[in-house]
């Protein structure tokens, strides 16, 4: 039998855990197949989140709420949106920190994203430039290849 010293089982930890998220091929949040429809529709008015950014409950209310989209009447052909829900439904994060639900179903209000940018002054967030928390974009270079790595944040002035 096997014996496993505390610094050996915390490594196997660490391994396990980083495992359990979501982790694709590429090492990218967005998966490799993406339906066209989803691409085209949804990157028409903001970048086509990775599903895996919010849990399936949210976006099950965010594609029954289309005709009022945060704002905007974003209303699609039914087929494209059972296709597309289907895909956020299959997709849509599993892993610990998007397990809750954020608040308005909002990927800017979940606690992993306020964590990770909390030291992003809100004065930023107004710069034309960026024009918001949700434009992943304009700061994460490589954002609509679902890249997210810090080393290629590059905040506009």
């Amino acid at each position: 039998m096997m014996s496993f010293k505390p610094t050996r089982l915390a490594l196997l930890c660490s391994l396990a855990g980083a495992l359990s998220a979501p982790a694709w091929a590429d090492g990218r949040l967005m998966p490799a197949q993406v339906p066209t429809v989803y691409k085209q529709e949804c990157s028409a008015c903001h970048m086509a989140y990775p599903p895996g950014f919010l849990p399936a409950a949210s976006w099950q209310r965010i594609m029954t709420g289309l005709d009022r989209h945060y704002g905007s009447d974003a209303s699609l052909e039914p087929a494209q949106v059972k296709q597309i829900a289907s895909w956020l439904q299959t997709q849509a994060g599993t892993y610990k920190r998007v397990k809750e639900e954020p608040v308005d179903d909002r990927i800017t209000r979940s606690a992993w994203f306020v964590r990770k940018h909390r030291e992003v002054e809100p004065s930023v967030w107004k710069r034309s430039s960026i024009k918001g928390a949700a434009q992943c974009a304009a700061c994460h270079t490589q954002a609509e290849q679902g890249d997210f790595d810090e080393d290629s944040v590059r905040v506009p002035r």
